[in-house]
């Protein structure tokens, strides 16, 4: 079954295959791009600016060099981010329920302080959290002990308000299902969920009776966390209560789990050499291990 790729920067591959001992093998990176569609011409550039960089060593030549994580560069943007991963799955178990309850944020910093801003406003979204007018975010999940910890380390909380609500209303909007879509892109969010159920689904049928060499195996690896990285990263994980009919999100969520469940169930290829995984999977095996779903959440 044919599918599309997700794009991987050079330079997020090479972060997403450093192992426990902090190594990359070159020849196994090389490999890995060629499939994603790299060049090695790519990969050259890239390792040699890691190494300008001093992010990486390199011992050795070419496809026989070895590369040395110089600090923590496990994997980059492709980390899980495992209690953002675990709520949701909770909410797909019908495990966290909403209790009608809207958390808001308000902030002024000055123009003088224009950094310590910024990073509020980060801080919101990374977390879930979205603007209903300048200055004042809303969010459907209690986030208000993250903003406060993050206040706090910018020296900021004397700029910040919090408030809850069970009555938010924007204009004439009151209907809490009508107020999410529109304060959330959730046509954007939903398209990303419907890409990664796409590949996650290909993915399955591509190894189903196959053996992938070890190079493939990475390749798909690191292509399902690119893609379930992308579809989770902007998700703010809106309670199903505040989402329409057939939300693809939960249904994409567990054929990610089966599509990761179904790579590590592989055998080992024939006669390649055994060499531990990268940091990156055991990130993934530990977020993906969570509980079977156990309740309804509105339709998959």
């Amino acid at each position: 079954m044919s599918r599309s790729r997700p794009e991987i920067p050079t330079r997020l591959l090479v972060h997403a295959l450093v192992r426990a001992d902090g190594t990359v093998d070159a020849g196994e990176l090389y490999t890995v791009a060629g499939l994603l569609g790299m060049t090695d011409q790519q990969v050259r550039l890239c390792v040699k600016r890691l190494v300008a960089e001093e992010r990486f060593r390199q011992d050795g030549r070419g496809r026989k060099a070895v590369l040395r994580a110089v600090s923590d560069a496990t994997s980059g943007a492709l980390a899980p981010d495992a209690d953002h991963i675990r709520h949701a799955y909770r909410q797909d178990g019908g495990l966290a329920p909403w209790d009608g309850t809207w958390h808001l944020f308000a902030f002024a910093v000055p123009e003088a302080r224009r950094a310590v801003r910024d990073a509020l406003r980060e801080t919101l979204l990374h977390l879930g959290a979205a603007p209903v007018q300048g200055g004042l975010y809303v969010a459907a999940n209690p986030i208000a002990d993250l903003v406060e910890a993050r206040a706090r380390s910018l020296d900021a909380l004397d700029s910040v308000t919090f408030l809850t609500s069970t009555d938010l209303r924007v204009g004439d909007l009151t209907d809490p299902a009508q107020l999410a879509a529109q304060i959330w892109p959730l046509d954007a969010i939903a398209a990303r969920h419907e890409r990664l159920a796409a590949f996650a689904e290909a993915c399955i049928e591509s190894i189903d009776g196959t053996t992938p060499t070890g190079a493939e195996r990475l390749t798909l690896a690191v292509e399902l966390a690119a893609e379930f990285s992308d579809a989770m990263t902007p998700d703010p994980l809106l309670p199903p209560e505040l989402l329409p009919p057939h939300w693809p999100g939960r249904r994409a969520r567990r054929l990610a789990r089966d599509c990761w469940a179904a790579l590590s169930a592989l055998p080992p290829e024939p006669g390649a050499p055994v060499r531990p995984p990268p940091r990156l999977f055991g990130l993934y095996d530990d977020a993906f291990a969570v509980p079977e779903e156990t309740g309804p959440a509105g339709p998959a």
